[in-house]
């Protein structure tokens, strides 16, 4: 029997399996609409959209219904992270290395233990308004560092939002999904640095 949970409450013990967003992520991977999988799960739409916006907890026979329909084994709800590390520096915690000449470069080091090799990929990403992505697929790594150029970045991780403002930087190195994009009216521009 599926439980319903009153507006707000969360499980604990099974948010992190951020299973909602992972329903919601093979729906939009396979383009079904909400009917479509109702259809072929023969399950409620209104269960269905309760289970993924976290409103509702499924059972084991639910979500092996839904597996079924997706090609996806009970496993991919439940697989256990195996790392996980966020450090995030914010902008006023950022001294720059000064010189005594006046006209030498200013250096600016946006995290203590940056992640990765020599080998990297960076690029300016920018997210429209009210807009948030899925970084990472659940179970693949996300090794980068990000740094917030314009507006705010909301970033959810294991269940935890975190804001970023201008100036701010994150450090990722998480195998659980990470979605991040604009945090309210403006669009956010980053610099995102990714380890090969």
């Amino acid at each position: 029997m599926n439980s319903a949970l009153p507006k707000g409450t969360q499980i604990s013990a099974l948010e992190h399996y951020q299973i909602g967003l992972k329903l919601r992520t093979l729906r939009a991977e396979r383009q079904l609409t909400l009917s479509r999988l109702a259809v072929q799960t023969k399950l409620s739409t209104a269960l269905l959209s309760k289970l993924e916006t976290d409103r509702m907890t499924p059972t084991l026979q639910t979500l092996s219904k839904i597996c079924t329909v997706y090609g996806v084994s009970l496993s991919y709800f439940f697989s256990e992270p195996t790392k996980h590390n966020l450090a995030i520096s914010r902008s006023e915690h950022f001294s720059p290395i000064r010189s005594s000449h006046e006209n030498s470069v200013r250096r600016i080091p946006l995290h203590h233990s940056p992640i990765g090799t020599a080998h990297c990929r960076a690029n300016v990403q920018e997210f429209p308004e009210d807009l948030l992505v899925i970084a990472n697929e659940p179970g693949e790594t996300l090794s980068c560092l990000v740094y917030v150029i314009e507006g705010s970045l909301q970033m959810v991780v294991g269940g935890s939002t975190e804001v970023l403002r201008k100036g701010d930087c994150a450090c990722i190195d998480t195998d659980m999904t990470v979605t991040w994009g604009s945090k309210g009216k403006d669009r956010c521009q980053v610099l995102l640095v990714n380890a090969s």
